[in-house]
């Protein structure tokens, strides 16, 4: 059985524990993640909006090493006494994966302030509002360990994918700016870039999604390359192969491909 390497840290007032914290565990990639750590010993912290998604959860786990903190990551009060709360009941975690996302597709015709903006402040400000409160801690500690959950639709616009992309672009961006600052601290900082995967969001595309994997199977590879000291978790092999090569692409050839991707009419 693969068991990811834990340790234990005390310094000053944060005591790191071996307990991973995970936002956006009601449902999909975060749901599936949260029982993968639960059986394999771990003390698991969730959170999403829907506090019912997480009382099922938990429900599922006699030995209670599933708690549950309900939390909206776009409310950064909320956000920082989640932590709070966390690190005093269970400690704080030496791992951390912020996963919380939406989606809404839009195109030219729908666009709007207010869904973009709700993509961002979900998408990227929950991770920032997490990030706040977290890399002091684990600065201050001399260790610590979060992963960033973004999106290969963030490595090059695609249609209809206007907010949803540019949230998860700015989230790689950052995840690479602050990569090597972190890394003088002992601080370890993962971008998992998954392609399409079965969840709730994904079943309100209208196209065709190449190399679609069910949430197990996205989970199941995450907790597989965690440990591993690479900076990104990237998936399916070949979906990245190609969003890598788009972003490779002269812009008149990369148009021409998109435009295919309009439904006419």
């Amino acid at each position: 059985m693969f068991l990811i390497k834990r340790s234990k840290l005390n310094l000053g007032a944060t005591k790191i524990v071996n307990t991973v914290w995970i936002t956006g565990a009601g449902k999909g990639i975060g749901r599936e993640l949260a029982r993968i750590f639960a059986e394999n010993s771990w003390t698991v912290a969730v959170s999403a909006r829907t506090e019912n998604d997480l009382i099922s959860l938990q429900n599922e786990f006699e030995n209670k090493q599933i708690n549950r903190y309900p939390l909206d990551v776009s409310d950064l009060d909320a956000t920082v006494r989640t932590i709070h709360e966390i690190e005093k009941e269970i400690g704080f975690p030496n791992l951390i994966v912020l996963n919380a996302g939406t989606h809404m597709p839009i195109s030219a015709e729908s666009f709007s302030v207010e869904k973009v903006r709700t993509l961002m402040e979900v998408n990227f400000m929950g991770v920032v509002n997490a990030l706040s409160e977290i890399i002091p801690k684990f600065v201050s500690a001399g260790e610590g360990h979060v992963a960033i959950v973004a999106s290969l639709a963030g490595y090059r616009g695609l249609p209809t994918a206007a907010g949803y992309g540019a949230s998860k672009a700015a989230l790689i961006n950052m995840c690479e700016s602050l990569r090597p600052e972190l890394m003088k601290y002992n601080v370890r900082l993962t971008l998992i870039n998954p392609g399409f995967v079965e969840t709730p969001l994904t079943d309100q595309n209208e196209f065709e999604m190449p190399f679609i994997i069910t949430a197990k199977d996205a989970a199941e590879r995450i907790f597989r390359e965690i440990e591993d000291y690479k900076f990104e978790i990237v998936f399916p092999k070949r979906f990245a192969f190609i969003m890598k090569a788009l972003r490779l692409m002269p812009y008149r050839i990369f148009f021409s491909i998109t435009k295919k991707l309009i439904k006419n009419g």
